[in-house]
């Protein structure tokens, strides 16, 4: 069969659309509410997501050397890259917690494959919320023997995963390939405590591709790279982050050759499960707490990419950038001061910096502008801060958001 010219430009035959994890076909999910912390009567804390068929499993995690007790029970779960559920509780990160808290770990993944008719080492165990509190288990007994997964769930599992989100962030990408159409899917929480080192964040991926799992993992790792890890909101990790894809070749037809690295659809799959990341990420930035706009840090003509992502990181990541951002200052000076500082190759006199697409800098000289019309344009929910190095050919892109009065107070009364 003649190969798509598609494939020469794989964003072409891909497109976003309305969905999340229940999306591609094999997989149901719901939720339930456990009571795991006090809230509203309608918070949903308890979610469940499961294929109908086995699938390849890959998975990232926090590089914190404080871990989870979840994460710890899911690292050992995947070891075979190979896993089938998810259960996961928001309000409760079931960390810093000894041996009762691996005991309680191991029990909800038991739980859920009793469930599911699995076992229990293909289940991820998955938690969210405060620190140094115990699973109130026999809450989370109760509330899983109600919960039915479905293909309409996709929604609710979303929303239980949410902590001080204030909007489930879901979202789904189709790909065509010759006569096939696949689906990747997925969800995300996130509003604190998230900087670029797998962040503070679940996020939880589906496809019904045929994916092996070697090229799972490389592909998730690369999406990961390019999309969470270039996201930072206050420059802190928790013993929780996980970033989990599941493949379960669903939508393949009879006889149909698994995608790995070296398969035509590889480059299809992967630009997938890129857009997804990279949609979600924006969304983790957007609702970040307290946050009223997002940033986007778009750095050009590095010496090379590592040095692109350095700078792009390092002013999302500036406090004084985060604050002038809010302020509606245009105080351009704090985004070149914090690429001078980010370890990147930065030379004054061949930087161009824009801010909300007015050039203010230029030659290593400040550039006029309208100063009233600027602080304008800043008050938009969406700000753009494009550098170009004038180096070389590195180039990258970091999302951040501003930081406001309500920040301070969100986490100054998170357990309260």
């Amino acid at each position: 069969m003649e190969q798509p010219s598609h494939l020469d430009d794989p964003g072409e035959a891909i497109s976003l659309l309305e969905g999340g994890v229940t999306s591609p076909l094999g997989f149901l999910a719901g939720a339930a509410r456990a009571a795991i912390r006090e809230s509203p009567p309608d918070k949903l804390d308890l979610g469940l997501l499961y294929s109908l068929q086995p699938c390849a499993a890959a998975a990232l995690f926090t590089v914190n050397r404080v871990r989870a007790a979840p994460i710890v029970v899911s690292e050992r779960h995947l070891a075979d890259g190979r896993a089938r559920a998810v259960i996961v509780n928001s309000g409760c990160a079931n960390a810093s917690t000894g041996e009762r808290g691996l005991g309680d770990a191991e029990e909800m993944a038991r739980l859920a494959a009793e469930k599911l008719s699995l076992a229990p080492r293909e289940v991820v165990v998955s938690s969210t919320g405060v620190i140094g509190w115990f699973l109130p288990m026999e809450r989370i007994r109760s509330a899983l023997a109600g919960l039915r997964p479905s293909r309409d769930g996709g929604p609710d599992f979303a929303r239980a995963i949410m902590t001080t989100d204030t909007v489930p962030k879901s979202i789904a990408a189709s790909l065509s390939y010759d006569n096939h159409r696949y689906l990747v899917g997925g969800c995300a929480k996130g509003s604190g405590m998230i900087h670029p080192q797998v962040a503070t964040m679940l996020v939880f991926l589906t496809t019904d591709a045929p994916v092996q799992p070697q090229f799972l993992r490389e592909s998730l790792r690369r999406a990961a790279d390019a999309s969470f890890n270039m996201m930072t909101i206050d420059g802190d990790t928790s013993p929780n982050d996980m970033v989990l894809a599941l493949a379960n070749g669903a939508a393949a037809g009879p006889g149909d050759e698994p995608i790995g690295a070296g398969h035509r659809a590889a480059p299809l799959v992967e630009a997938a499960l890129a857009r997804v990341c990279t949609h979600l990420a924006r969304e983790l930035a957007r609702d970040a707490e307290g946050a009223s706009k997002l940033i986007e840090v778009r750095v050009e003509g590095a010496a090379d990419e590592a040095d692109a992502r350095r700078a792009a990181r390092t002013v999302a990541g500036s406090l004084l950038v985060k604050t002038a951002i809010y302020g509606c200052d245009p105080n351009w000076g704090r985004i070149l001061t914090a690429a001078g500082y980010s370890g990147a190759q930065v030379h004054e006199e061949a930087c161009r910096l824009y801010l909300q697409g007015v050039r203010v800098f230029a030659g290593g000289l400040p550039e006029p502008f309208d100063e009233p019309a600027l602080r304008e344009a800043l008050a938009a929910p969406e700000v753009n801060i494009r550098l170009d190095l004038g180096l070389g050919a590195g180039a990258a892109t970091a999302w951040g958001c501003d930081l406001t009065p309500e920040y301070v107070r969100i986490n100054a009364e998170y357990t309260t």
